[in-house]
């Protein structure tokens, strides 16, 4: 599968232009992918503001999000601010080329941002079945929560998006590491740069990471596009030889 990790400067409160900046860059892609990743938050950064920038799942974003998943014949991933029966939602859309939509509720709210005093909790992890791909989207501070993302399903890639800020990093790139290894997964993490309406700042990072821990894109801290593909032959090859996941603990997560 090649995936496409865009890295980005975001504008606050802004889903117009944000909305113009993913599209401009997303048309600088001159290779045929099948899935491209965008920040968490994409379409406003990461406000504690939901009223300003929410919107429905009929909303111009989707919409705008379904035309150019069409178009581009590739799936696009991300999260942004939606409105639903009276409550705001961090959600993160899978958006296939055929307009189909499955959606992922963002389970663990950043309690020091006071995200949780503004945004619902979700309490359903989603597999993605995609092109043979069993895909586990994630959202940013769901990363420090390993139970929840363990690899009980048997999927094949996890991607985190995020709006990690810079003083943090070091903790970004080791649990994207570990969660990869933990699971013998691929792991893709997708990080914006830049600095936000409160002055924290974001250095990207980033990257994908292969099952045994090795970096298939290393982390950076530029404005780009970073293609890169997965081989879930080798992947399933090197799971069925070491066989570390028949070994795993099996349980259950309450909801809360």
């Amino acid at each position: 599968m090649k995936v496409i990790l865009i890295q980005a400067p975001l504008i606050w409160e802004n889903p117009k232009a944000n909305r113009n900046y993913f599209e401009a860059k997303i048309n600088e892609i001159t290779l045929a992918v099948d899935l491209i990743v965008l920040p968490e938050m994409f379409s406003s950064g990461f406000t504690m503001n939901p009223e300003h920038v929410a919107e429905s799942m009929q909303g111009e974003t989707i919409t705008w999000l379904t035309v150019l998943a069409k178009a581009r014949n590739s799936a696009i991933t991300g999260s942004l601010v939606i409105e639903e029966n009276g409550n705001f939602y961090n959600r993160l859309v899978f958006v296939f080329p055929s307009g189909e939509i499955q959606f992922y509720d963002k389970r663990h709210l950043f309690t020091l941002a006071g995200e949780g005093k503004v945004y619902t909790s979700g309490d359903q992890k989603i597999i993605v079945d995609y092109l043979g791909w069993k895909i586990c989207p994630l959202i940013c501070y769901d990363l420090r929560f390993p139970a929840f993302s363990r690899n009980s399903e048997d999927y094949d890639v996890l991607i985190y998006v995020a709006s990690w800020p810079k003083i943090r990093t070091n903790a970004w790139d080791a649990l994207l590491k570990a969660r990869a290894i933990e699971n013998m997964s691929y792991a893709i993490g997708v990080n914006r740069i830049g600095t936000d309406a409160n002055g924290y700042e974001y250095i990207g990072h980033s990257q994908a990471i292969d099952f045994l821990g090795n970096y298939i894109q290393i982390p950076l801290e530029t404005e780009g596009l970073f293609p890169v593909e997965l081989d879930k032959q080798k992947m399933l090859e090197t799971r069925l030889k070491l066989g570390f996941l028949n070994d795993r603990d099996f349980f259950e997560i309450e909801n809360r």
